[in-house]
């Protein structure tokens, strides 16, 4: 019996920024992050190889395995790890993050569709990617902030595991951390590459929603807003 709703957080439950978009909000973030170590008297690179280390930076592995922001910064801006508090480590990772979370809002679909699975007695779940490997503990913030929280048994991002979706680790931490099997859980997210492909590497079923209408070849579970979702899960596991 499908008892269990496993969601992506970016453009399936919230909305922050289009791909296109992010070059201009890693700018504005790195600056945040600058202006900060300036002001705490510590930033000793210069403007030309942070930026240059930025463009460096700016990639995930290619295992999927996740590269953390704290070293990234590390890299960017010369730190030594070793005179670096972790009170100063985690008020620059906040810097960071600083321009993703003020651009957050939550899809006008998302709270009467968790009251509705909530009504039904389903368990519900995030399990997200983080960007550039931002931390758990600044989402886990942000979902409360947002009023997610108290709608979710759990969240589990990338961080919590060191591998990003698609990789098979983060949806195996997944299902032992619930106690869950594959055949419980129904996961839905917005992009293919990894919220199709990596819960099939552990047989849970899945939905794409498709917001703006441009996803292609995402099989048959595919639904233009998350008001289609409770009609979905009732075709595919013919119980609610």
């Amino acid at each position: 019996m499908k008892n269990i709703i496993l969601f992506d957080l970016g453009g399936t439950l919230a909305k922050y920024y289009e791909k296109a978009e992010f070059p201009d909000i890693l700018k504005r973030a790195i600056v945040e992050v600058e202006n900060y170590l300036a002001r705490e008297g510590i930033c000793r690179a210069s403007l030309k190889e942070v930026w240059q280390r930025v463009k460096e930076e700016d990639q995930e592995a290619k295992d999927y395995s996740v590269r953390p922001l704290e070293d990234r910064l590390t890299r960017i801006f010369q730190l030594n790890r070793y005179d670096i508090s972790v009170q100063l480590m985690d008020s620059i990772s906040r810097c960071f993050m600083k321009p993703i979370f003020a651009i957050a809002k939550i899809y006008e679909d998302t709270f009467p569709i968790l009251d509705r699975l909530r009504s039904y007695k389903y368990r519900q779940a995030i399990v997200s990617n983080t960007p550039w490997g931002s931390p758990s503990n600044l989402w886990r913030e942000e979902i409360r902030r947002l009023g997610l929280s108290d709608y979710m048994e759990a969240s589990f991002f990338c961080r919590d595991v060191g591998w990003r979706k698609p990789a098979k680790q983060i949806f195996d931490f997944v299902l032992e951390k619930l106690n869950a099997l594959p055949q419980d859980c129904i996961f839905v997210g917005d992009d293919p590459r990894w919220d199709l492909a990596g819960p099939k590497t552990v047989g849970i079923e899945a939905i794409i929603i498709n917001r703006k209408g441009k996803i292609q070849n995402a099989g048959d579970n595919i639904i233009n807003n998350l008001y289609e979702l409770i009609n979905e899960i009732k075709r595919i596991s013919h119980s609610i």
